[in-house]
């Protein structure tokens, strides 16, 4: 069997083995279920009213995608610390499977949290008067695009897990990160609505790209009280959106993994 091969059966096994877990203790997937619910009427209903309505709702689903499956790299960063701190890994490290199979497992399996909330999440916008106003195709290639990200993610939440010395540091640090990285984008406002340097930042940001990216997919235009800017990250945001999500995993995946074989040096 190649190396390649192996590390595709290993990675399979654990990843089945974490949707077993998750199987056995539904309520570990229950805050990726609740917080898309919560958002999509939230910022919806609360906001949606002064700055555009309907329009703004339809505005802010691509944004809402965008922090689910941010928000879903807390499931990586905190199983992977759980796994460590139970000693699960060093069970691991006693068999003859490839080291880079285990992150590839769990990243792998937490994609399925990723597929569920935004089933959900496009379930709630569906409620609220969300509509995939393009094509098909394009609708498909927006959901690939945030699903890539997911996984980008996910590896981002590995190497977090790696280096939290135990289950509490792992969830203060899976979520303090959270937070700036998602509202610091023009996921829910525009860029131009953010002072210096935040509207740079913002502007830049991956998941600024991806929101805009899905936008542009799901043919859901910006409402006339959210002014869109013309940077080269907004005019390029699908082409931008991949080359994040591409740099993320090659950046993380290479920290995590050796991070790992530091960790199960030990």
């Amino acid at each position: 069997m190649t190396a390649l091969a192996q590390v595709a059966r290993d990675s399979s096994a654990l990843a089945w083995r974490n949707l077993l877990t998750i199987r056995r203790t539904p309520g570990s997937i229950f805050a990726s279920v609740l917080q898309p619910i919560m958002f999509v009427l939230l910022l919806g209903y609360v906001f949606g009213g002064s700055l555009g309505g309907d329009a703004y709702r339809e505005f802010i689903m691509a944004g809402i995608f965008a922090q689910t499956v941010t928000f879903n790299a807390s499931f990586t960063t905190i199983g992977l610390a759980n796994d460590l701190q139970k000693g699960i890994v060093d069970r691991f490290r006693s068999l003859p499977m490839s080291r880079v199979a285990v992150l590839l497992g769990r990243t792998t399996s937490d994609l399925t949290t990723s597929v569920v909330s935004l089933l959900i999440t496009s379930l709630c916008g569906l409620a609220i008067g969300w509509r995939i106003r393009g094509n098909p195709l394009d609708a498909v290639l927006a959901y690939l695009l945030i699903l890539l990200f997911a996984f980008a993610m996910s590896w981002v939440g590995a190497f977090i897990g790696l280096v939290s010395r135990s289950v509490e540091v792992a969830q203060s640090l899976g979520l303090i990160w959270l937070f700036p990285a998602t509202f610091i984008s023009a996921g829910f406002v525009s860029v131009a609505a953010l002072p210096e340097p935040l509207a740079t930042i913002a502007e830049w940001n991956p998941i600024t790209a991806l929101a805009n990216a899905a936008r542009r997919l799901f043919a859901n235009p910006a409402p006339a009280a959210v002014a869109q800017p013309h940077s080269w990250p907004a005019e390029n945001a699908i082409f931008y959106s991949v080359l994040c999500s591409l740099g993320l995993i090659a950046l993380f995946m290479s920290l995590a993994v050796a991070r790992y074989r530091r960790v199960a040096s030990r």
